[in-house]
């Protein structure tokens, strides 16, 4: 059995969970909602303040399906109730962010600055200038939206500078070596 898919999920206060006769999990919190459809071989059922995920066999398919399957639940269990944060580093000179209304606008070292606008369920905070905070209650629509403002520009091995991840460790290289 799956060692993930077999734990029970919590469910905290102020939390409600819904799973419609198709498998379309609704999760309301204080941060908001969130409504995702299940693959329909898996049961997701609510026993003592507990949501259980079970699978009807073991073939391949829904011992895989299973433990993704709770993850994904768990996810929005958390979402709705803490919510989700990547924070990134803009590292080089001059590079910088700062909010215009909802819009971010950063400059990366081109002959214009980048705009990014806001997607719905998605914040910004801005710490300092080389500093920016990534809010929302969907896991993956976090991590999407700071995967694409890391792509304007990723860190290069030789200076480091570039948009990071925090935490992150860019392994450098050695330059050109003179004679």
């Amino acid at each position: 059995m799956s060692r993930i898919g077999k734990m029970p999920i919590a469910i905290p206060a102020g939390v409600t969970f819904d799973v419609t006769p198709d498998n379309v999990v609704t999760v309301k919190g204080p941060k908001g909602t969130l409504e995702k459809a299940m693959h329909k071989n898996i049961k997701i059922n609510v026993e003592d303040g507990q949501i259980v995920v079970t699978r009807p066999n073991d073939e391949k398919e829904n011992r895989a399906l299973h433990g993704l399957v709770r993850s994904l639940v768990n996810n929005m269990v958390v979402g709705v109730s803490e919510g989700y944060q990547k924070t990134l580093e803009l590292v080089g000179v001059g590079y910088r962010a700062q909010l215009q209304g909802k819009k971010l606008v950063m400059n990366l070292g081109f002959s214009h600055p980048v705009e990014f606008d806001a997607i719905d369920g998605i914040e910004f905070e801005i710490v300092s200038p080389t500093k920016l905070i990534v809010r929302g209650i969907d896991k993956e629509l976090v991590g999407d939206v700071a995967a694409d403002i890391r792509a304007w520009r990723k860190p290069e091995p030789y200076k480091g500078k570039g948009i990071k991840f925090e935490g992150e460790v860019i392994r450098r290289k050695v330059g050109k070596t003179g004679k």
